[in-house]
């Protein structure tokens, strides 16, 4: 039978070249036999809404020509299901595929990849919002990285910043952050790998929840981490001056970061996190306030490495 793919597609990633590239991508997939349809939303609420249909299509693979945010977009319509999710990596982060060892700098190849048909179970995140009021429950998925500290408000500090662009927004938005940054709150409730349940009031300055090792295009947060061992990786680096932390913080890049008195890291099946003003980020894309209650479930994703 003919294998069907359903190509979802960013179209201003790739610093302009994305149709050049969405052409040559589509072209070695065709030749490969595939049927290939394009999904092209407008925004990423109608990309999902492609995807999610394109899974009730009954399409064999969906793969996302773009960064990290559309393969977070594609997780929403692929958990828990059969569906395959390949990765052409064309954004500026791209730490989900980085962490799957699927090419990062070469489409082609990443596309040879997605020809191949290998695949690989994966856990993912799940974070999970209570309702209140007349607001239902709301579930996300997530790949990589639940940030929801210094981190997620840089994050929230570059977005709303028109000028300047590239890695300079995100530089002088931690510098704009970092002067009134103060160790957060965090009130943690943690169920272990063997069930066990502990709560924890631990300030700190950053809390990320980790599925695979690194953020933010190569931020190595939690190094080593296994998207395939059915916990996740929860990241504190607690209190220090605001000096300290800027001379720590860069050096996650390197995982330098992994040796300072200050670093913990916690393996956990469920991570329960609430502290106030904090703003979640989850791939790199809002997610919302605290509290959230984050989980791993287990072999979620079926991915093509």
């Amino acid at each position: 039978m003919t294998r069907q793919i359903a190509l979802l597609a960013n179209p201003t990633a790739g610093r302009g070249d994305a149709d050049r590239i969405l052409d040559a991508v589509t072209e070695r997939l065709t030749v490969s036999g595939a049927s290939v349809e394009h999904l092209i939303g407008d925004d990423a609420e109608h990309a999902l809404e492609l995807a999610r249909k394109a899974v009730a299509d009954g399409v064999d693979t969906v793969a996302t020509l773009g960064g990290d945010g559309m393969v977070h977009v594609a997780v929403q319509a692929l958990a828990g299901s059969e569906v395959s999710l390949g990765v052409v990596p064309l954004g500026t982060g791209n730490d989900f595929a980085r962490a799957l060892g699927i090419p990062t700098g070469d489409p082609l190849a990443a596309t040879d990849v997605v020809v191949r048909h290998q695949t690989r179970r994966v856990d993912l995140g799940r974070a999970r919002r209570a309702g209140t009021g007349s607001v239902p429950a709301s579930d996300t998925w997530f790949a990589t990285v639940l940030a929801a500290g210094f981190d997620a408000a840089v994050n929230e500090r570059a977005n709303a910043m028109r000028w300047p662009h590239g890695d300079l927004r995100y530089t002088l938005a931690a510098l704009a952050v970092i002067r009134g940054w103060k160790p957060v709150p965090y009130r943690l409730e943690i169920e272990d790998a063997s069930g066990e349940v502990t709560v924890r009031e631990q300030p700190a300055m950053l809390l990320a929840v980790a599925n695979t090792e690194s953020y933010g295009g190569g931020m190595r947060i939690a190094a080593d981490a296994d998207p395939a061992d059915g916990l996740l990786d929860a990241i504190l680096i607690k209190p220090v001056s605001r000096l300290e932390f800027l001379r720590v913080f860069p050096g996650v890049r390197q995982a330098k970061h992994l040796t300072h008195p200050a670093f913990e890291r916690i393996h956990a099946r469920r991570i329960t996190a609430t502290a106030p003003d904090v703003v979640a980020y989850s791939d790199g894309e809002r997610l919302g306030p605290l509290p959230l209650d984050v989980e791993c479930v287990p072999g979620a994703l079926r991915v093509l490495v």
